[in-house]
């Protein structure tokens, strides 16, 4: 403890109390799974969009989730806290680090749906509980005991299998898991709430985003905005699709141990992994299942050791 003191006090950071994070609070749980179950189904939202550009798609989440929250901040009295937040350098630092992950978790993302590649990203966030749990040792002061150190194992060892039989793809998964478990520790510690800190991400992503959009209506011959009335109402909509989950993540991220809220991730995952086989019939090959059944006898043994702690006490 007296280690992450230091460690905390050196990058300037105000770490949550005990009092503040929670191993169990029912809200923050029920606004975990919520979230998880969201960002399951996505695939079908995503595939309806699959002409066009995953940058466009990006820049227009981006868009129309900016007016969905400034009106959500206002209805919830905390437009004060927003511009409190963002006229702070110390605030905007951790926001534009949190931007930047989020932004390159969507892109990775959209693209590899629409790519057909939903396994290789149902894989990355099946790792990306096993990875929250290490972060939370390495970094935030958590320890993990026997059960869980074999479940990283056993988790590595799923990387280096697909490392082996399927590197092609093996990018996509580690990006997704890297850039979305770096994003919760970031949301974790930044000194904002999570409907202004979500605001501040998106307006300091929309110049980009609003050049990304005028630049693909601009172009020839691209599916996007302006080629149809469903292609519009759907990228208007992605301001929600992004918004709402994300709020429900980074409400829970600051309420709930970071461990557990590994724990309860892969609920999407699954959920993707069984859309990707038997509604887009992706090919599940030799390597790619010793990969997932690797990782769900590591989540076994998380879930094991995790249910008999709980029992506990």
């Amino acid at each position: 403890m007296r280690a992450t003191a230091v460690a905390g006090r050196r990058l300037n950071l105000t770490l949550p109390s005990r009092s503040e994070t929670k191993v169990f609070d029912r809200g923050a749980l029920f606004a975990a799974v919520c979230a998880y179950f969201i960002w399951g189904f996505m695939p079908l939202f995503f595939k309806q969009l699959g002409g066009v550009p995953a940058i466009e798609i990006i820049a227009h989440r981006v868009i129309w989730a900016v007016p969905l929250l400034l009106v959500i901040m206002a209805f919830r009295r905390q437009l004060a806290e927003f511009w409190s937040a963002i006229s702070s350098f110390a605030t905007l630092r951790w926001m534009a680090l949190s931007a930047v992950l989020i932004s390159i978790n969507w892109l990775v993302y959209v693209w590899a749906v629409n790519a057909d590649l939903i396994l290789a990203a149902s894989l990355g966030y099946y790792l990306n509980p096993l990875l929250n749990v290490l972060v939370g040792t390495l970094f935030l002061g958590e320890r993990l005991n026997r059960a869980q150190w074999a479940a990283v194992a056993i988790a590595v060892l799923a990387v280096a299998v697909l490392a082996a039989g399927a590197l092609g793809t093996l990018w996509i998964s580690l990006t997704l898991a890297a850039s979305f478990c770096a994003y919760g520790v970031v949301r974790k510690f930044a000194p904002v709430g999570a409907i202004p800190g979500l605001a501040i991400e998106t307006i300091l992503l929309l110049p980009v985003a609003f050049g990304a959009a005028i630049w693909f209506a601009q172009a020839d011959g691209v599916r996007g905005w302006g080629s149809d009335l469903q292609t519009m109402a759907l990228l208007a909509a992605g301001g929600a699709i992004t918004a709402i989950p994300l709020l429900l993540f980074a409400t829970a991220a600051r309420r709930m141990s970071y461990s557990v809220i590994g724990f309860i991730q892969y609920i999407g995952p699954t959920i993707q992994f069984i859309l990707a086989i038997t509604l887009y019939n992706e090919p599940l090959s030799g390597v790619r299942l010793i990969s997932f059944l690797l990782i769900w006898v590591a989540l076994a043994v998380f879930s094991w050791d995790a249910i008999r702690r709980m029992r506990n006490s």
